[in-house]
């Protein structure tokens, strides 16, 4: 029982909780001076870093992982870009109506660009990110160094490049570029996740150790809910002195309070073995021991809907449910009178508080189940394979599985691929089948084709944003011999193919069919200069500053800067119409409507108001007089006053 605590309430720890659930970083351990205990306490040098755009120095010592650089790499995550995401329709698939997209660019970029419109949004991040075996991973940070750079400047090759020390790769393995990149981006994607949001990042033995501390300051220790050992079947190195069989998978949650149990089954099991029936018995079937239990206690919530007479009311408002207990084989369905039950009624409880999923019995063997009630309005569910998500993560194969998967749609990727399994197996712990899965190191683009091939399983309406830098493939690739330029032509292609596959297939009949993505990439503003640097306008640029959009730049490229600019959802349906000669442009029909021609008239002004759209925008220079451009907000406030009007 919990005592009173007897005293006023310790604002400042309250305080410090209050900022922890803000900034996580910002909280660290620190000695009482008073007491002399451990206490939470608040590293104001880091807080003044968070709230900062610039670099703030802070000597002071606390219990943290710090490395160089790392100041910098919380000043880049806090930074803005002057950029913009520019739609490629011509690699794109279904452009107007997909829910999906594929960003190419370089990733930090794409996170800030997506901040506004998926801040809060995302159920699931994946990301395999550069493992740094001391091969240069491309990041255009200006904090990270590339190991032909590194050699050369402390000496470790001559000028015709010989080695002129032993196994430089190893000694060019930099803790501290590699954390540096990984931290900015941990940080822009923690502010995307849901609250019951979760991130799972690879990793090999080298920096497993490395990433925890990272993902512990970025996420809360308190959130970190799993680390999955991987058991990457195949052939090993056989010059190690240790044969690494595995490699890990950390997961953390967002607020793992509100992480719910994920209840996910092995993609590896024929989906034959899970059985829904229409028909509702009064059953409980387990194979267990002797003793079957004279009642169940069914959790509040459950389907109520069961026989007259079949509950009675407790104080403690759980339903009590009387009924006939059966054993099954799961294998055949076929039920049997029981002389065997439960072997207490805490594993009994535990069954039905996961939602009557297979749980370890009493030998910690995983056994199936089938909980069945009469009257019931929902129908059975059997699985025969453990539901449990366990650490040690088998039977999914490795990269020779994966590259096998690839093989099998035409797709060359000499990288070290993850099979579609294991993704799979991620993607179904996220809270719905209805959410958005991340992945901004998207490689060869497994997790987008795991998505699609899930949705088409389960029926589930995921989408999927895929990010990736469109880093050059060498030459000596097969990739490269097979005519792909860049590791992005290769993610684009696997994902056309994997949704051309999946349509083919055995579809579920509730799925979309969503194959679709919009290819958005990474590029300067569409603005000049001078739209950012007013104050520096001078007599000369005058004439420039009539028309601040750069000349190369399309209509499109201009509503989708005003869709980042203004954190408008980058899937929603998107139609072109013509209205008085001008063309218009109407987001999901009035979450926006924007119009970049010239000469708009105060006609045209007032029937886009008619449409009362959520918000509006014109080109600053685009009315045919100043006398139009001064009444456009007066004509929505009369029309449609709800409506946000912007220029650019």
């Amino acid at each position: 029982m919990e005592k009173l605590r007897m005293h006023s309430p310790d604002l400042s720890q309250d305080n410090i909780a209050k900022i922890r659930e803000l900034f996580p970083g910002c909280v660290t351990e620190a000695r009482d001076e008073a007491t002399g205990n451990l206490r939470l306490a608040v590293d104001f040098d880091q807080l003044r870093q968070e709230l900062s755009d610039s670099i703030v120095e802070g000597p002071q010592e606390r219990y943290r992982l710090d490395w160089p650089g790392k100041r910098e790499a919380l000043a880049l995550a806090n930074a803005p870009i002057i950029k913009t995401l520019r739609p490629s329709k011509e690699e794109s698939i279904s452009f107007e109506t997909t829910k999906n997209l594929f960003i190419e660019g370089e990733n930090l970029d794409s996170l800030k660009l997506l901040h506004k419109s998926l801040l809060g949004a995302v159920s699931l991040i994946y990301i395999d990110p550069p493992y740094n075996t001391g091969k240069d991973f491309i990041y255009e940070d200006n904090f990270s160094e590339g190991l032909k750079s590194f050699l050369e400047r402390t000496d470790q090759v001559n000028d015709a490049g010989g080695k002129l020390v032993a196994n430089p790769e190893s000694n060019g393995r930099f803790h501290s570029d590699w954390l540096t990149m990984m931290y900015s981006r941990l940080r822009v994607a923690r502010n995307l996740l849901s609250q019951d949001g979760i991130i799972l990042c690879s990793i090999n033995h080298r920096e497993v150790a490395q990433l925890k501390l990272v993902m512990d300051e970025v996420f809360g220790m308190e959130n970190a809910v799993c680390i999955f050992a991987w058991r990457t079947d195949g052939n090993f190195d056989n010059q190690a002195k240790f044969k690494h069989c595995h490699e890990y998978i950390l997961a953390y949650a967002k607020d793992e309070s509100y992480f719910p149990h994920p209840l996910t089954v092995d993609p590896n099991v024929p989906e034959s073995s899970k059985i829904f029936r229409p028909e509702i018995r009064n059953t409980i079937v387990k194979n267990g021991p002797k003793n079957p239990p004279s009642s169940i206690l069914l959790p509040a919530g459950f389907p109520a809907a069961f026989e007259e007479g079949t509950i009675e009311q407790r104080s403690d408002t759980w339903p009590h449910f009387r009924s006939r207990v059966q054993v099954s084989d799961w294998k055949t369905q076929n039920p049997v009178e029981i002389y065997s039950g439960w072997s207490s009624r805490d594993l009994l409880d535990e069954f039905i508080q996961s939602g009557c999923e297979s749980i370890l019995d009493g030998k910690k063997q995983p056994t199936s189940f089938e909980l069945t009630v009469s009257g019931a309005v929902e129908a059975v569910k059997v699985r025969g394979e453990p539901s449990h998500v366990i650490s040690w993560l088998t039977g999914f194969g490795g990269s020779q599985r994966a590259t096998a998967e690839l093989d099998q749609i035409g797709i060359t990727f000499d990288d070290y691929p993850k099979p579609i399994s294991l993704i799979r197996y991620f993607i179904q712990m996220a809270s719905s089948k209805d959410g958005i899965i991340l992945d901004f190191f998207a490689g060869s683009g497994t997790t987008a084709h795991a998505t699609i091939q899930q949705n088409a399983i389960d029926g589930g309406t995921r989408n999927f944003i895929s990010i990736q830098l469109p880093e050059q493939v060498e030459a000596s690739k097969k990739a490269a011999i097979a005519g792909f330029n860049t590791i992005s032509d290769i993610t684009k292609e696997r994902i056309r193919r994997a949704g051309t596959k999946a349509l083919e297939g055995e579809c579920h009949p509730d799925w979309n069919r969503d194959v679709g993505f919009r290819v958005l990439k990474v590029d300067t503003s569409n603005m000049k200069d001078i739209y950012y640097r007013p104050d520096e306008l001078s007599q000369g640029d005058l004439l420039e500053a009539v028309d601040n959009v750069k000349p190369d730049r399309t209509p499109e490229d201009l509503l989708f800067q005003v869709l980042v600019d203004w954190g408008v959802d980058l899937t929603l349906p998107i139609r072109r119409e013509s209205v008085q000669g001008k063309t218009v442009f109407f987001v999901d029909d009035n979450a926006l409507v924007a119009c970049f021609d010239t000469g708009i008239t105060e006609g045209l002004v007032k029937e886009l108001a008619k449409h009362e759209p959520l918000r509006v925008v014109f080109r600053d220079n685009g009315f045919v007089s100043d006398a139009v451009k001064i009444n456009v907000e007066q004509i929505f406030r009369q029309l449609s006053p709800s409506t946000e009007v912007r220029s650019l």
